[in-house]
């Protein structure tokens, strides 16, 4: 039970418990910047035009390169860096 509540997820995406949850960590940290800069954006409409749009591009690109790595084979074990900080 605690395997599948904990490591069955990372190792189907070729990483480690805490590789993945570094990853996960710096995915919510860009995605609550992005969403404090929309709602800044919300009150001062000429604040934050792009920042909000620029973090979901950059994420879905990150997040999909991670997909396609750990859909092959040789990639399997490997760890992918966590997200760089903006």
């Amino acid at each position: 039970m605690l395997k599948r509540l904990f490591q069955a997820h990372p190792q189907s995406v070729g990483e480690t418990y805490l590789g993945h949850q570094q990853v996960a960590f710096g995915f919510s940290g860009a995605l609550l910047k992005a969403g404090l800069a929309c709602f800044i954006h919300g009150l001062v409409p000429s604040l934050f035009q792009t920042t909000a749009s620029g973090t979901i591009h950059r994420l879905h690109a990150t997040m999909a390169a991670r997909s396609n790595h750990a859909n092959e084979p040789e990639q399997a074990g490997a760890e992918l860096k966590p997200l760089p900080a903006r």
